[in-house]
């Protein structure tokens, strides 16, 4: 179980991004999201200033842009929660016309909190990409222990990065199995199968989790991890 699993995320590079502390990094991740989340729904240019950094940063970066977007359907369902918004929030409505002479009844105050909902959500997902694009996982796991993050929280983080490819194995394995029975995953008759399916992974995965934690104690495991290997980013 090497270091380099969930590098999916990590796009190969030498900029001065790539060549950046990890935990410069994070702090410059953070420092974004929150100066992100407290700007007001309604200061629509200061979106655009926070958008025209992000894409400096990965410009510099050399990440292409199409490595990035295919990434970014992870936010697709906070997208269709934000389009329901207009449809149930009160307050004063709007009307939209629509194609063949009908309109559509929007929630004002709903249409401002879906943008709202939508920039901030796709801005953050953006930089976070950005940031797994450019560092490696250890390295950013070492730039965590650099910020004193508690040991617990760390781990727990490393042992996610490591065992992600192996879950998503399983699940992959597992979807193999139902289709070659008949089930379809994607059709709403068979989600039962695919909800027991999913209940038989997460039962999978924690008892993985019981056995390598008993070989951890096995070994003498105290609470604390050997440092990995350090790695050119990490050292820096």
């Amino acid at each position: 179980m090497g270091a380099g699993h969930g590098h999916r995320l990590h796009f190969h590079g030498h900029s001065v991004v790539h060549r950046a502390p990890a935990h410069l990094k994070v702090l410059a991740l953070l420092a974004f999201v929150l100066v992100v989340v407290a700007t007001p729904r309604d200061w629509y240019a200061a979106y655009a200033v926070h958008l025209a950094v992000l894409v400096g940063v990965i410009v510099a970066a050399r990440v292409p842009f199409g490595y990035l977007l295919p990434r970014m359907v992870i936010e697709v369902p906070f997208l269709l929660f934000a389009g329901l918004i207009p449809f149930i929030a009160e307050g004063p409505r709007v009307a939209v016309p629509m194609p063949g002479g009908w309109e559509l009844s929007l929630s004002e105050s709903g249409l401002v909190a879906a943008w709202g909902l939508a920039v901030k959500g796709t801005l953050g997902v953006l930089a976070s990409l950005t940031l797994a694009a450019t560092t490696e996982p250890t390295d950013v796991l070492r730039g965590l222990q650099r910020l004193h993050v508690p040991d617990l929280l760390v781990q727990i983080m490393s042992f996610m990065v490591r065992y992600l490819d192996v879950v998503t194995g399983d699940l992959g394995r597992m979807v193999t199995a139902m289709r070659s029975r008949g089930v379809d995953p994607r059709s709403p008759r068979h989600w039962p199968a695919l909800a027991r399916t999913l209940g038989a992974l997460f039962v999978r995965s924690y008892e993985r989790g019981e056995r390598v934690h008993l070989a951890m104690l096995s070994r003498g495991y105290d609470g604390r991890l050997p440092d990995p290997e350090p790695t050119a980013g990490a050292a820096r």
